[in-house]
Order: C-alpha cells, then structure tokens, then sequence
C-alpha cells in the first residue's frame, strides 16, 4: 500500500509542479499587464488630473468676478495690448503683426487637423450668429497647446543658431520619451479677456506637467517664469472682441454678462466630451509676435511622441 503511494506521488508530483509554474506564469503575466495599461493612470496623473479640473473652474469664474474686459480693450494673458494685436476693419477683425526680435521659441502640442477642423466649425456655427464680425478665429490648421517657452517677449533668450538648433534637438529628444496623449475636452470657458478656451483633460499618455518639467530640465537656459500652469491644457478657439448682437429668434437678454454665459453653455453642449489624439511636439520660432495665433510668419519643427505605451 505504501509503495503504491509512492508511486502514485511521483507519478503526480511532476504535473501538480508544472501546474503551479503556469499558474505563476500567468500572475506575473497578469501583473505586468496591469501594470504597463495602468501606468499612465498612476496616483500622480491622477493628481494632475484633479488639479486640472480645480484649474479650470477657476478660469471659469474669471468673467464673472472681472467682466468683459475685451470690450474696454484690456490686454491678453501674456500681457500685450489688444489694441495693439488687432483692429477693426469696417467692423471686422484684422491682425497687427510686428517682429519679434529675437523670435520667441515656444514648443506646443500640436493638434491634428483631424480634430481641429470639426472644433472649428462647431465654433463658427455657434458664434458667428452672435458675433458675425468682431471675432477672430484661430487658425483650424494651427490648433495646439502651448507647453514651455525657450524665449519669450516677456523675458527674452538671445541665441545664436547653433543655439536655436540645439534646442530643437533637445526638444526632440523629449519628444521621443513623450507618449501619444489621449484627451477628452472638459470644458469651453469665455475668460474676461475675451478669449473662447477648449479646456482639456488627459485619458492617456504623458501628462502635461510631466512635459514641462522634462523641457525645463532640457532647456536650462528657458525664462524661469513661464507663461502657463504646469496642469494647464488648453487651445484657444477664438477671441472675442465685441457684444453680442440679438438674433431673430432670441428672447430679450438681460445682460451682457447672460448672453456671454449663453454662448459659452451652447458650446459646451456641442463640444464637451470630444476626443482627440495628440501625436506631435513642434518647437517654433514665432517672427511675428503672436504668429500661432495671428496667422503671422514662424518656423515649426515637428516631432512624434513615440515612446512606448506604458513608459509615460
């Protein structure tokens, strides 16, 4: 009987030893696939997250606590005149463009064509009723989201050539650790300097905040100052520059202040949840000031996030 025991124990202990070594093969398989598809939703992002969403209300109040200052003139986020940016042509809107000298150096997210386009014609539709002349839009061809400066009007760089490009080269090796980013657009806001924000949330990828610090540590000779929150996500759709005008089938507004709330909550009916892949990293030489955003004459340089999904 115990002989036939043994045997039976030998005959078994090879399978019973090979199903515990599968059995381990697929935890640790199992382990490592959660890990690398939860990587880029670690406690970290999540904070980044968070500190977005907090941002962005934030902006939000931003009209309400300070009023349409656009219509007073007032001057943009980065300090610049409007009057000295714009005027008005027959009631439309016309760029002033001036040299920047040197050229600011600005690396921005850029954001496909793919996406850009049908955000800007949601815009257009909704806005140009409202505002048919006193609007500028921003190029659908040029939608991005601004990230780090190397020089701006603010705090200037000079740089010699060799400089500038070894910055590009500096830049593009951040961008090769960088991964694709998947976002989603929280929300629309209207700031008090009559700017239409797309204020976005990351799903996936590397985190803006993580960018950022990793071009400081590539750029060390960048403005300490920089222009944007290390969190902040945002492109910019269009600036407004005058009221609101009733349309026919519009009841009686109260206030200006209503009628801008009105716009800014159709946009975000429309626009609220759209989804984008962000997949490139440009670094531009802007030789009009505000050129991204003027239309103005710039230099670009363009370079994929490629990392590996999971090493964000």
């Amino acid at each position: 009987m115990q002989e036939s025991m043994r045997t039976l124990i030998r005959r078994r202990v090879p399978h019973m030893l090979a199903a515990a070594l599968l059995l381990i093969f697929i935890s640790a398989s199992f382990i490592v696939f959660v890990f690398i598809h939860s990587a880029n939703r670690s406690p970290a992002n999540e904070s980044f997250s968070f500190k977005r969403t907090e941002l962005y209300e934030i902006m939000a109040s931003d009209l309400s606590k300070h009023g349409a200052k656009f219509l007073d003139g007032g001057f943009t986020s980065q300090a610049l005149s409007l009057s000295d940016i714009f005027r008005l042509k027959d009631g439309y809107v016309e760029p002033i463009l001036k040299p920047a000298n040197p050229a600011v150096r600005a690396i921005v997210l850029y954001l496909d064509p793919e996406y850009s386009h049908p955000i800007s014609n949601i815009v257009k539709k909704i806005v140009a009723p409202v505002l048919p002349k006193a609007v500028w839009y921003q190029d659908s061809n040029m939608f991005h989201f601004s990230m780090f400066h190397a020089s701006h009007h603010l705090e200037p760089v000079v740089a010699a050539t060799s400089e500038v490009n070894l910055e590009a080269q500096r830049v593009e090796t951040v961008a090769g650790k960088c991964c694709a980013l998947s976002i989603v657009l929280e929300r629309v806001i209207l700031t008090s300097t009559g700017v239409l924000l797309g204020c976005w949330q990351v799903v996936n990828g590397t985190d803006p905040a993580i960018i950022r610090r990793e071009l400081r540590k590539s750029l060390p000779h960048a403005p300490v100052k920089q222009l944007y929150n290390e969190v902040m996500l945002h492109t910019s759709f269009a600036r407004l520059l005058g009221s609101p005008v009733k349309t026919k089938s519009e009841k009686r507004v109260q206030s200006l202040h209503e009628a801008f709330e009105r716009l800014v909550s159709q946009l975000n009916s429309e626009l609220r949840g759209f989804k984008a892949v962000v997949k490139e990293m440009w670094f531009v030489e802007e030789f009009d000031v505000l050129a991204l955003a003027l239309k103005g004459h710039l230099r670009e340089r363009r370079f994929g996030l490629q990392c590996e999904e999971g090493n964000s």
